[in-house]
């Protein structure tokens, strides 16, 4: 990292878990809503059939995330955006926890939980005033429903953000992976693309994924562990310089 001109931290929601938000493959709660699993309840075609269903799980959700607080991997995160102005943050949540960390710059993959949008003209509003909204879910002026601002599975990434994350990784010199499982696509591509570019892939995870060989360095253990421990030996050595 100290002499990595371009940096870009790629994180997923393990790094969110130790704030208390569960991750789709633990979801807690899940004997809440009925026969359905996270992953069937996530699709356009669930809010199209229970659209009831998925907006309460999805208020559910939020009222976690709006609980949560960041957690020491995000701040760790958070001091090296100020340490390095290159640095790029490339998430895969939908929670805002790098933002209320204090990250400044953060390109959000799948959306943001923290805003809901109208399936019909696309109007979006904070996601508070959409649920003191009446209506489960709650409609919109020109009569659509609104629906959290996030991508469900069979859903495009938004352009902008997809491109701009591509390119940093294509361009980066060092590519911290952090609390991902690397099994969502396009998402996890990212990780091939800046190895295939010759970066460093530095991965920090509780588990094996099935990209860690692209690691050059790895490191077991949670985020808000390892990435404090990272952040003091890096501020030694730039003590040093």
């Amino acid at each position: 990292m100290r002499e990595a001109p371009t940096i870009v931290v790629f994180t997923g929601a393990g790094i969110s878990q130790e704030s208390g938000i569960p991750t789709f493959r633990d979801e807690e709660g899940r004997g809440l809503w009925e026969r359905f699993r996270p992953e069937e309840l996530a699709t356009p075609e669930a809010f199209a059939a229970h659209p009831e269903v998925v907006w309460r799980w999805y208020r559910w959700r939020f009222e976690k995330v709006r609980a949560a607080s960041p957690n020491a991997g995000h701040l760790a995160i958070a001091s090296w955006q100020a340490r390095f102005p290159t640095l790029l943050v490339v998430t895969q949540n939908v929670d805002r926890l790098h933002q209320r960390a204090g990250s400044r710059d953060v390109v959000e993959l799948h959306g943001d939980l923290w805003t809901a949008r109208c399936d019909r003209c696309g109007r979006e509003v904070e996601m508070t005033a959409a649920i003191d909204m009446p209506g489960e879910p709650p409609r919109c002026g020109c009569g659509g429903r609104y629906r959290p601002n996030v991508v469900w599975f069979g859903e495009t990434l938004p352009y902008a953000a997809f491109e701009r994350a591509h390119r940093a990784a294509a361009g980066c010199d060092l590519l911290l992976v952090v609390g991902t499982s690397a099994r969502v696509y396009p998402a996890a591509g990212l990780i091939e693309v800046a190895a295939a570019a010759g970066s460093a892939i530095v991965e920090v995870n509780r588990d094996e994924t099935p990209l860690s060989p692209l690691a050059t360095r790895t490191f077991r253990g949670a985020a808000g562990a390892v990435l404090p421990r990272l952040a003091d030996e890096l501020e030694r050595w730039l003590s040093r310089s």
